[in-house]
């Protein structure tokens, strides 16, 4: 309810009536449209005890506004402001009054130009494909939803809102961290992990600690486009390093040391993103001498790792023997789906320490429930086999898209098959713009919801992800078929 103690002002020394004045005061409530059409109002036994007055007065006002048309009464029952107000020269309030945020801001703010905005979903396509997101089919809701309606107790409520768990629910931290060491030979501890809402608040924390306005940021080209757009946020200077069939070009990383004063290096080893490709081990080995020589500080985002379909996956750049100058970061969102936001991000326990107050100014405490699910299904082995489950579906997407498409659409399009990962890079042929592809797609039902990349000077190609693991065979049988009709 409105506060309208303060809202009515009521002078019992005036000659007006009081039940007068409450009811031109609440007319001007309604001019100003603090009061909308349709509006409930509050009973009179609400209003009077809210004024202090006797509940006559407020029905002697309320009947006052209703021989006006301000308001209509139901029974005496309910009252609300009219949605036909009466027409007062020289203004009409038959339409609602002005917002005062309909205008654009008076307020001076940084447009964030350089940050790119995502494809919405629309309703009405036949098939989605979207850049590399799990299939939300295959999610255990089941054995989910009875670890919640085990934990919504109010003992365990009250148990976890005792503390703030800033970087996040300890048993998960543990749970977590063995998870990591097994699958990743990490060999962490719990205080060397922090929980974020994903992969990218992770980046944007750690980022935003190392970098000041003017620093060097070493990226690929192409790279992630929001972690782009996090290091010029943060006023850095891009330095970029071009990737081939074997990754990033580790070369190109020793030239841009000697001839820059670089203060952060951001790299994806395992299913780069966007190309897909993997970083080679011989280029491994010579990207963790280079980062132990020049000292040099690494954002390491793992954000897929746990989709490999090679029987001996590579380790990650932060398993070695790098001195504590790699920050390693992963999501649990490419497993679990884009709902379940749940994040990582590992580092020494003086780093993580100041990175806890600063995620205190941005989220004073995650998803402790989901964290504490997530690690009752680690603990009992069920966390593992899901991954399993879904990296054998997974795998066997990739390898139907990767045949249909060749055997279809080898006058369209160029790929490697990558090596994991949830997603095929496709490098369309110039004499078939990406753009009209897209349009005409639309038009025909299918919708790719991924970034578009145009050709460039750093690009000389149109690319996009194909993400195939959340398409089933029938999915991925339309799309491919679409894309032929347009371009036969």
């Amino acid at each position: 309810m409105l506060p309208y103690k303060t809202l009515l002002k009521i002078d019992k020394s005036s000659s007006e009536a009081v039940f007068k004045q409450i009811a031109s005061q609440l007319v001007l409530l309604i001019q100003k449209g603090i009061l909308m059409p349709d509006m409930q109002l509050p009973s009179t036994r609400l209003l009077a005890a809210e004024l202090d007055l006797h509940r006559k007065t407020i029905m002697a006002a309320y009947n006052e506004l209703i021989t006006e048309d301000w308001i209509i009464g139901k029974e005496r029952k309910e009252y609300r402001v009219s949605t036909l107000l009466p027409i007062i020269k020289p203004r009409t309030y038959a339409d609602k009054a002005k917002s005062s945020y309909k205008a654009k801001s008076v307020v001076s703010f940084d447009k964030l130009e350089h940050v790119p905005s995502l494809t919405e979903t629309k309703a009405g396509y036949k098939v989605i494909v979207n850049d590399g997101f799990p299939d939300v089919n295959i999610f255990p809701i089941e054995r989910v939803s009875g670890e919640y309606r085990r934990l919504l107790t109010h003992q365990h409520l009250k148990k976890t809102s005792a503390t703030l768990n800033i970087d996040g629910s300890l048993v998960f931290k543990e749970a977590l961290a063995l998870f990591l060491n097994d699958t990743r030979g990490l060999n962490i501890d719990p205080e060397n992990l922090m929980v974020t809402r994903g992969a990218q608040m992770a980046i944007y924390m750690a980022a935003s600690m190392i970098l000041k306005p003017g620093d060097k940021v070493l990226v690929t080209t192409p790279s992630y486009f929001f972690a782009d757009a996090i290091f010029r946020q943060l006023g850095a200077e891009l330095i970029t390093i071009p990737v081939d069939d074997d990754g990033a070009d580790v070369e190109a990383i020793a030239n841009a040391l000697q001839n820059n004063q670089i203060k952060l290096l951001y790299i994806i080893p395992h299913h780069h993103h966007p190309t897909t490709v993997t970083l080679s081990s011989s280029r491994r080995t010579k990207l963790l001498e280079i980062i132990n020589t020049h000292q040099l500080t690494v954002i390491e985002d793992d954000y897929d790792y746990d989709f490999q379909y090679q029987y001996s996956p590579y380790l990650p750049l932060a398993s070695g023997a790098h001195g504590g100058h790699v920050i390693y970061i992963g999501s649990l969102t490419k497993v679990l789906g884009p709902d379940f936001r749940l994040g990582y991000l590992i580092s020494t326990p003086d780093f993580l320490s100041s990175a806890i107050r600063l995620k205190t100014l941005i989220d004073l405490r995650g998803d402790v429930l989901m964290e504490e699910i997530i690690a009752s299904l680690m603990q009992s082995g069920e966390f593992s086999r899901f991954i399993m489950k879904a990296n054998k579906l997974y795998r066997h997407r990739c390898d139907y898209a990767a045949d249909l498409i060749t055997n279809e659409l080898g006058h369209l399009v160029d790929f490697n098959k990558p090596q994991g990962g949830m997603a095929l890079w496709l490098k369309f042929n110039e004499q078939y713009p990406l753009a009209h592809i897209i349009k005409k797609s639309a038009a025909l039902g299918l919708q790719f919801t991924g970034r578009a990349y145009f050709k460039s000077s750093d690009l000389p190609y149109d690319a996009i992800r194909f993400g195939f693991a959340a398409v089933n065979e029938q999915e991925i049988e339309f799309a491919v078929d679409i894309l032929k009709k347009i371009t036969f």
